[in-house]
C-alpha cells in the first residue's frame, strides 16, 4: 500500500470496525448518539450548531437527536454561560455512563476479530492509534490546527 492509500484505509476500515462491531452485538443506536456523546464527553457542553457541524449533520437533525437523548436522560441542556440567549449540550452522568457501557461492549464485541494478532502487530496497531488521536485532538478540543 502507497503513502497516499494509508489514511483513506484507515479511515474507511475504521467505520467497517464500527459497523461490524454495531451489528455483532446487536446494537441498533445510532452511530451519531455515540458520536455526539463522545464529543461531549471530551469537549464538555457544547451548542447545537456546534455538535451539528462536528457531526456532519444539519441543525435540525441535530436537534432531533439532542431531543431524544435528552428524553433518555443521557443529555441536558441548559444556558450557555457565555451567551444566555443560547443554549449548550451537556453529557449526563447516565449519559456518561451509557458511552461507557457502549464502549467496552465495543471492545467486547471487536476483540475476538484480533485475539491472533503478534506483539509486533499490536506495537503496530498502538503506534497507529497514537498518531491519529494526536492528529484529530484539535478536532476534539475545538482547536484551530
Amino acid at each position: 500500500m502507497n503513502r497516499s492509500e494509508v489514511i483513506p484505509s484507515l479511515v474507511l476500515s475504521g467505520y467497517a470496525l464500527g459497523r461490524i462491531a454495531a451489528q455483532d452485538a446487536g446494537n441498533e443506536a445510532p452511530a451519531a448518539q455515540w458520536r455526539v456523546l463522545s464529543l461531549l464527553d471530551q469537549t464538555g457542553p457544547r451548542r447545537v450548531g456546534e455538535l451539528a457541524a462536528a457531526a456532519r449533520t444539519t441543525q435540525p437533525g441535530m436537534t432531533r437527536l439532542i431531543g431524544g437523548l435528552e428524553r433518555d436522560g443521557l443529555v441536558h441542556r441548559s444556558p450557555d454561560p457565555d451567551d444566555s440567549r443560547a443554549i449548550v449540550v451537556g453529557i449526563t452522568p447516565d449519559g456518561s455512563d451509557a458511552l461507557s457501557a457502549w464502549r467496552t461492549e465495543f471492545r467486547d464485541t471487536i476483540a475476538p476479530r484480533f485475539i491472533d494478532l503478534s506483539d509486533d502487530d499490536w506495537a503496530a496497531l498502538t503506534r497507529a492509534a497514537e498518531i491519529l488521536a494526536a492528529r484529530t485532538i484539535a478536532d476534539r478540543t475545538g482547536e484551530s490546527r
